[in-house]
């Protein structure tokens, strides 16, 4: 998944798409540990996809703090 296609989701959105990821790798995971496992660089690709969605989430629970932040700051010059 591109940073691009991220950036565009919507939150509701984000949250149920690193909820589904985390679920693919943990059911990747144990096919892993039975040696069942066909694609060894997949888990790496959804490792990868959660931390880039989860920058974004951290990205926009910022934004409204720094905003709120910015005018506090100006008047206190």
């Amino acid at each position: 998944m591109k940073m691009k296609e991220i950036i565009e989701m919507s939150t509701d959105e984000l949250l149920t798409k690193r909820r589904d990821l985390r679920q693919e790798r943990l059911h990747l995971r144990l096919q892993q540990q039975s040696g069942q496992l066909e694609q060894p660089s997949r888990l790496r690709l959804l490792r990868r996809d959660v931390a880039r969605i989860e920058t974004v989430l951290t990205q926009r629970a910022k934004q409204p703090a720094e905003a709120a932040a910015e005018p506090a700051a100006k008047k206190q010059k």
